[in-house]
């Protein structure tokens, strides 16, 4: 069998950037210093004149995009998810999202999954932050094809969009002719009947392993890739919930306020459910390969596994 291919989305992201560029002039580019790492050095690279980096300075990038938003362009500002959403908070609600204006957002190295750079850079807080956000749109795409797609799906959108990509190389899954990405629409990847796996980011192909797993055992998991947080797709969560009684949540991300929050919330509204969510527990990261982390973490597909079988 051939090796799955693996694309780091950080990487989808900057490809992506460079193929709408030359289709939209008004797409301009924003980074706080760090072009090589977030990949919008290619961008700058094909169009000089549409990259600007604000140097180590957010905030101001945050404002400076808010500005030119006014003026007919559609900036994308880039930088680590930890100062994305974490150090340009303010600015992001008050410059972007009161103001409701039209900025996307493109945070890299999120999760725990950032490695070695250790937990100051593990930012596990960034979907709550931004849900928080009125009018904010959340895309978390879980390999190369989702994330190019939400790069452009994002030019669309009239209005603030976050987008959420990894440092770590993860599978592509999506390279088939039925597959179709939609703002705020979940995809069914695996059908099943005995519970269903609601996951996020690169968590999607490790949760796919995991109902490989339990296929082994005899139990039958559904597998729902929920790209968009926010706004999200209740209508396939409470289905879920009504064909299957039984769901999980699997995100890199801390278990308060991110996906699995999302889903509580729906659930709780809509078709109480038990629950269980898998992530982060309320705890920071720490330096370490990215790998061995997500395993520590029980976040790699053996970890999703034994969670779930406990659980049940």
């Amino acid at each position: 069998m051939s090796e799955i291919k693996k694309i780091a989305t950080r990487d989808s992201y900057g490809n992506a950037l460079v193929e709408l560029g030359k289709e939209k002039d008004n797409v301009v580019v924003l980074d706080a210093d760090l072009a090589a790492a977030t990949k919008t050095a290619v961008f700058k690279k094909e169009f000089p004149e549409r990259h600007i980096d604000c140097g180590i300075a957010e905030a101001n990038m945050t404002g400076i995009a808010a500005g030119l938003s006014t003026c007919g362009k559609v900036p994308y500002i880039s930088t680590f998810a930890m100062f994305a959403a974490g150090r340009a908070f303010e600015q992001v609600r008050n410059s972007i999202g009161y103001p409701h204006l039209n900025v996307k957002i493109g945070a890299t190295h999120a999760g725990i999954s950032v490695g070695e750079d250790g937990a100051s850079h593990q930012c596990n807080e960034d979907i709550a932050l931004m849900r928080t956000i009125p009018g904010m749109t959340i895309i978390n795409p879980s390999d190369d094809i989702e994330a190019k797609a939400a790069v452009r799906a994002a030019y669309d959108i009239d209005g603030a969009v976050y987008m959420r990509f990894g440092r770590l190389a993860v599978p592509v899954i999506n390279d088939n002719a039925d597959y179709k990405f939609e703002i705020g629409k979940g995809v069914l990847l695996k059908d099943g009947t005995d519970l269903t796996i609601f996951a996020t980011g690169l968590e999607v192909a490790e949760s796919l392993k995991a109902a490989e797993m339990l296929a082994d055992k005899g139990i039958n998991a559904r597998v729902v890739n929920i790209h968009t947080i926010k706004p999200i797709d209740e209508d396939i969560i409470v289905k879920a919930a009504q064909e299957t009684g039984r769901i999980f949540t699997v995100e890199e991300h801390s278990i308060i306020g991110g996906l699995g929050g999302a889903v509580a919330e729906v659930l709780s509204e809509k078709c109480p459910t038990k629950l269980t969510r898998i992530g982060v527990r309320d705890t920071f990261g720490e330096s370490g390969p990215a790998v061995e982390l997500l395993h520590k973490y029980k976040l790699d597909a053996e970890g999703i596994f034994e969670q779930i079988t406990a659980a049940l």
